[in-house]
C-alpha cells in the first residue's frame, strides 16, 4: 500500500484545492525550466503567483485559471495566464495582452466581454490550439 494513500480524484475537489493542487502540478514544470514559484495569499496585481528564474534575472506574475480565458482587468498588468487543458493534459503559459491582441476582435460582441469584461473558450479549438502551441510548457 502507498504510505500516502489513495491518488486524489481531482473531480471531487472543491474550487479551492482544484487552485492549489494546480498550483502544486503546474509548480513542478516551472522548477523544471529552473523557476522558482511563490503562491500568494490574494491576487497580488492579479496574480496567484509569482515564478522567478534561477538566476533572478526573470519573474512572471502568473494567474492560473481553468481554461482559455481574458479579462479586461488584466490588462496592462504584465500577467500571464496558465491552464491546464484537460482533453490533451497539456499546460499553457500565455502573454494575457499579447495574446488578447489576436483573439479580442471574437471576443467584442459577446455578453460576456462586452458587458462582464472578461471571456473564457469552454474548449480549445483548432484555431486555438495552433495559437497556443508555442505556449505551451508541458
Amino acid at each position: 500500500m502507498n504510505p500516502l494513500g489513495k491518488k486524489v480524484n481531482y473531480d471531487s475537489l472543491n474550487a479551492h484545492q482544484k487552485e492549489t493542487y494546480n498550483f502544486q502540478k503546474v509548480s513542478a514544470i516551472f522548477a523544471d525550466y529552473g523557476y522558482t514559484t511563490i503562491k500568494l495569499s490574494d491576487d497580488w496585481m492579479g496574480a496567484d503567483f509569482i515564478a522567478i528564474s534561477s538566476d533572478g534575472n526573470i519573474y512572471l506574475k502568473v494567474q492560473l485559471k481553468g481554461r482559455l480565458s481574458f479579462y479586461k482587468k488584466y490588462i496592462g498588468k504584465e500577467i500571464r495566464i496558465c491552464f491546464h487543458d484537460s482533453e490533451s493534459g497539456k499546460w499553457f503559459l500565455y502573454p494575457h495582452d499579447e495574446l488578447l491582441k489576436e483573439v479580442e476582435p471574437e471576443l467584442i460582441g459577446t455578453e460576456s466581454w462586452d458587458s462582464h469584461g472578461g471571456y473564457s473558450f469552454p474548449g480549445l479549438s483548432d484555431k486555438n490550439k495552433s495559437r497556443l502551441e508555442q505556449y505551451r510548457i508541458s
